[in-house]
């Protein structure tokens, strides 16, 4: 992988990760492309999911800073549940990590055929939630709807399948209100990356040389993912809140086509 083709799969990454089109979809679809090895995909796509996860923070700074805040006041406020119910969501996908690592990463190299089926599911859940008809919706996500929205997060880890798109998805046809699933979906997945990400740097699985990327490479896809993905969180939320969902639904039928018929 040179500094270039580090550079298109950053900022697809970036734009993908927070758009409900799949990141993980597309990254598959780009590494094909790019006749890339399994060992350079699965680094890169640790380090870009790093990236993106980094500009959430940023985007989201206000509202992580007022759930520190809640949350280290000791008391059981708006806050400090709101926490709770973020964790309550990682508890589906930490199980998934846990029992299912090597079975998921196993899918990442197995071909553009399920990732072309799980863009056309990720279709059909954005249709869905576009005829969900919410005048404001529920203004606190429950810790039902929570942990529903984090079985959603767990199935996500499928290529293909859209994270954001099955959570915000999900969270809408449970009658929350828009703009608060899309930052829940965005503040959820904070965690489990970036722990993941920790647990491989510790086994030495993000060195440059293990993987046979440049480092120069891996910085700039680093960077690339870590802008386009904090343009892309910003304009996801104004298009959740004006019900702009079903568009990208269209978008995923004709890439999950375009994958299904380079496969065969």
């Amino acid at each position: 992988m040179n500094w270039f083709e580090a550079l298109v799969l950053g900022v697809i990454q970036g734009f993908t990760e927070f758009l409900p089109v799949s990141s993980s979809g597309h990254l598959a679809i780009a590494g094909t492309l790019f006749e890339l090895k399994g060992e350079e995909n699965l680094t890169f796509a640790i380090v870009v999911h790093a990236a993106t996860v980094l500009s959430t923070i940023c985007v989201l700074w206000k509202e992580v800073s007022v759930l520190f805040r809640g949350l280290f006041s000791f008391r059981w406020n708006e806050e400090t549940q709101m926490v709770c119910k973020i964790l309550l969501s990682m508890i589906p996908v930490g199980i998934v990590g846990v029992l299912l690592k090597d079975h998921v990463e196993a899918l990442f190299g197995s071909g553009l055929l399920l990732v072309g089926i799980m863009l056309l599911v990720t279709a059909l859940l954005l249709f869905f939630s576009s005829r969900v008809k919410v005048v404001a919706g529920k203004e606190v996500i429950s810790f039902r709807d929570a942990c529903v929205i984090g079985i959603a997060q767990a199935c996500a880890v499928l290529p293909g399948l859209s994270r954001s798109g099955s959570t915000i998805a999900t969270g809408i046809m449970l009658g929350n209100n828009k703009k608060n699933v899309a930052k829940f979906s965005f503040l959820m997945v904070i965690i489990p990356v970036l722990g993941e990400a920790t647990l491989d740097l510790l086994k030495g699985d993000f060195s440059a040389e293990a993987s046979g990327i440049p480092s120069l490479a891996l910085i700039t896809g680093f960077l690339s993912a870590f802008i386009s993905g904090a343009l892309a969180c910003r304009w996801m939320i104004r298009l959740v809140n004006n019900g702009k969902l079903v568009y990208f639904a269209y978008y995923c039928i004709a890439a999950g086509l375009f994958a299904i018929i380079y496969s065969l």
